[in-house]
C-alpha cells in the first residue's frame, strides 16, 4: 500500500492498525487523482473485534479548513490534542472528511462506503510535524461477534472546487448499494408546519386558517408537528409512545379538512421515545436502550416486538389518517448508553443498534411506499447521512429558530451530499416588529434549499405577508434553477457569503455579506439575491460583456431602478436595496 501512494507527494506512512491480527488492506483503485482501498476480513470463525483503524498523515499544504457534515460555524483547522473525533453511523452525520483550500478547491477527500455501522473519523494537525493526520476507526462500540466485514475507503485528491468532489462521493456512496428513497413532488415544494407558533397547544380551527393563507401564499404542505397525540402542553415527552390523538379526537376527519385546502398533510413522530406516562413504557419496560435520557427512555430496536411495534404505528397511520406524509424525529437517540445491555440471553435478534435501526427504517418505507408511492417522509441533521437517505426523502437543517445564518450554513451543508433527495431549511420564523428587510434575509438565507415557514401568519402584518408571497413566487418559478442547477458554495469559513446555482443559461446568486460577486461563464438571464442588510452590490463579470436589460426591485417586488445598459468585462457597482434583487438579461 506504501508503494501504492508513492506517487502521491502529499501522503505518508499509510497504516493498518489491527490488534486482531486478523484484517487487510486491498488498494483496488488507482488514477491521478484518487485512490481506493478495502478493509475487509473473513475468520474462520466470528470474532469480536477490537477497534481497529487505518491512519495516514497529509502536509499541510495550501489547507484552510476543514469541512464536515454536521459542524455548522466549526469548519476550522483543529489540533490533535484538542477535540474529539466525528462519529458517523446511520443515525449521526456522515463517513466523510474535506480538507479544503484557501481557493475553496479540494485538498483531500475521504470517506468510507460504510455509513450504517459507527466509524470514528477525523483529519487533526500535528504540530511537531505541520501534517494533517487522517484516521478512519472502526468497532469502537462493537460489543458482539462478526462474522466477516469488507468497506471500501476512497481518497480523492481531485483540484476542483470542494463542493464538486462532494457531490461526487455522494454517487460514489449511491453506487456503493446505498441507494435513495424516490423523491415525490411535493418534496421539493415549500412546507408550512405548526411548531414553532404553535408548540404544543394546537388550535384546530386556527390551523385551518393558517393553511387557506399558507396554500395561497405558494406553501403545499403542512406538517402537524408536536402536541397532537396529547394534550399535556409542557414541551416534553413523557406522554410519547402510544401515539393516539388524544388533542384531536378524529384525525382523519381533520386531515381531510386540510388536503380540501389543497395541502398535504404529515405528523411528527419522536421515533425512539417511550414517555414513562404512555402506555407503551409499562409494555416495553426491560427493552429500552436507557431509561436515564433527559427527555424519555429510548426504545431498544434490537428487538423484533419493537421494531415490529414502530413500524405498526407509522402504518396505521397513514392508513388511518389518511397522511401524505411523515415526520420522523429524534433517530440520533437510537445509540449506544452506559447502560445498554450487551451480549447475554434476550429475545433480542441482532447486537449491532445501528444495524437494528436500519431493520424498520427499511420496513416503514417499504410499507409506507406501497400504500402511497408518494409518500414524504422528513428526517432532520445530523441524521442525513447516505445510509438514512435510503428510507427518508426530505433532510431538513437542525432547528435554528431566528437565525439566518444558521439556516443557510446548514442546508448548505446538507446540500452538497445530498444529491436528489429534497433539502429543507428550518422553518422559517420571525418577530413581527422585524423590519420588512430584515424578514427578506431570513426567507432569501433558504432559497438555495426547499423554504419551511412557521408563523402565525394570521396575525403577520400585511407588509410581511406581501413579502412572503413576492419572493415565494419568485422561489417558485426558479425552483428548477435554485434546486437542481449547478450549485456552488463559496467560502465555508466565511459560512457561504456566496450561494450559486447554474443551469440552462440562468444564472442565481444569493449573497449575505459585503463580498464581490464572480461571474465567469456567459449567462442569459443573472439574477442577485442581496439577503443581507447593505445596498451596495458588487459584480466582476468575467465571462461576457455586452447589452444588458437591468432591474432592480426592493424585497416587495416593486421596481426601484429599470434600464438598459452596456457592459464590459470587469467590476461594475450597483446601489440594491436591503433584501431586494436586481436582475441582468441579456438583449
Amino acid at each position: 500500500m506504501n508503494e501504492l501512494l508513492s506517487s502521491k507527494a502529499l501522503f505518508e506512512e499509510l497504516e493498518l492498525r489491527d490488534p486482531n491480527d486478523s484484517f487487510s488492506l486491498h488498494p483496488h483503485h488507482e488514477s491521478d487523482h484518487q485512490i481506493q482501498f478495502t478493509l475487509e476480513t473473513k475468520p474462520p470463525q466470528p470474532f469480536v473485534p477490537q477497534p481497529t483503524s487505518i491512519h495516514w498523515k497529509v502536509r499541510a499544504h495550501n489547507v484552510k479548513g476543514v469541512w464536515r457534515n454536521t459542524v455548522d460555524f466549526s469548519k476550522r483547522i483543529e489540533a490533535d490534542w484538542e477535540l474529539p473525533h466525528q462519529e458517523s453511523r446511520i443515525s449521526i452525520d456522515s463517513p466523510i472528511v474535506c480538507l479544503f483550500g484557501h481557493k475553496d478547491e479540494n485538498i483531500l477527500t475521504f470517506c468510507c462506503s460504510n455509513a450504517v455501522n459507527r466509524i470514528d473519523l477525523g483529519a487533526k494537525y500535528r504540530e511537531e510535524d505541520n501534517c494533517f493526520h487522517c484516521y478512519l476507526l472502526f468497532f469502537t462500540e462493537c460489543q458482539y461477534e462478526i462474522e466477516a466485514f469488507s468497506a471500501q475507503i476512497r481518497l480523492d485528491f481531485t483540484r476542483t472546487h470542494f463542493s464538486h468532489v462532494l457531490g461526487d462521493v455522494a454517487n460514489w456512496w449511491e453506487d456503493q448499494g446505498l441507494i435513495p428513497m424516490p423523491v415525490p413532488e411535493i418534496a421539493y415544494r415549500p412546507l408550512y408546519s405548526t411548531w414553532y407558533q404553535f408548540h404544543q397547544n394546537l388550535d384546530l380551527d386556527l390551523i385551518e386558517k393558517e393553511c387557506k393563507l399558507a396554500k395561497d401564499l405558494g406553501f403545499d404542505s403542512l406538517i402537524i408537528d408536536d402536541g397532537w397525540q396529547t394534550k399535556d402542553s409542557n414541551r416534553g415527552y413523557d406522554y410519547t409512545g402510544d401515539w393516539k390523538p388524544e388533542r384531536i379526537a378524529d384525525m382523519r376527519q381533520f386531515v381531510q379538512r386540510l388536503q380540501s385546502l389543497g395541502m398535504k398533510v404529515a405528523t411528527w413522530y419522536s421515533v425512539p421515545f417511550c414517555g414513562v406516562k404512555s402506555t407503551a413504557y409499562q409494555r416495553f419496560k426491560g427493552k429500552f436502550l436507557t431509561e436515564n435520557h433527559r427527555w424519555a427512555p429510548v426504545f431498544d430496536p434490537r428487538y423484533p416486538e419493537v421494531r415490529n411495534y414502530l413500524v405498526d404505528i407509522y402504518k396505521r397511520a397513514v392508513l388511518d389518517f389518511g397522511l401524505d406524509g411523515l415526520k420522523l424525529d429524534f433517530i440520533d437517540d437510537f445509540r449506544s448508553y452506559p447502560e445498554t445491555p450487551f451480549g447475554g440471553p434476550s429475545e433480542r435478534d441482532v447486537e449491532s443498534i445501528s444495524d437494528a435501526v436500519d431493520r424498520p427504517l427499511n420496513e416503514v418505507k417499504t410499507e409506507l411506499l406501497e400504500i402511497n408511492p408518494d409518500i414524504f417522509i422528513e428526517f432532520r441533521q445530523k441524521y442525513v447521512g447516505p445510509a438514512i437517505r435510503q428510507y427518508g426523502n426530505m433532510l431538513r437543517a437542525f432547528d435554528c429558530p431566528g437565525d439566518p445564518t444558521m439556516n443557510r450554513v446548514r442546508t448548505t451543508d446538507i446540500r452538497m451530499l445530498a444529491n436528489k433527495t429534497a433539502v429543507h431549511s428550518d422553518m422559517v420564523t420571525w418577530h413581527f416588529d422585524e423590519p420588512v428587510e430584515t424578514v427578506a434575509i431570513h426567507l432569501l438565507s433558504t432559497f438555495f434549499s426547499v423554504p419551511q415557514l412557521s408563523i402565525l401568519l394570521t396575525e403577520a402584518p400585511d407588509e410581511h405577508l406581501r413579502l412572503v408571497r413576492f419572493y415565494m413566487g419568485y422561489w417558485r418559478d426558479r425552483a428548477e434553477v435554485l434546486l437542481e442547477g449547478d450549485f456552488k458554495p463559496s467560502r465555508p469559513l466565511g459560512n457561504y457569503p456566496i450561494l450559486q446555482s447554474r443551469k440552462d443559461g440562468v444564472e442565481i446568486v444569493g449573497i449575505y455579506d459585503d463580498q464581490v460577486v464572480r461571474v465567469k461563464e456567459p449567462f442569459q438571464e443573472l439574477d442577485i439575491l442581496n439577503g443581507k442588510a447593505t445596498s451596495e452590490v458588487i459584480l466582476n463579470l468575467e465571462g461576457q460583456s455586452g447589452r444588458f436589460r437591468l432591474d432592480i426591485c426592493d424585497c416587495l417586488g416593486q421596481t426601484d431602478h429599470a434600464t438598459t445598459t452596456d457592459l464590459n468585462e470587469g467590476v461594475h457597482c450597483w446601489q440594491v436595496p436591503a433584501g431586494g434583487m436586481l436582475t441582468l438579461t441579456a438583449t
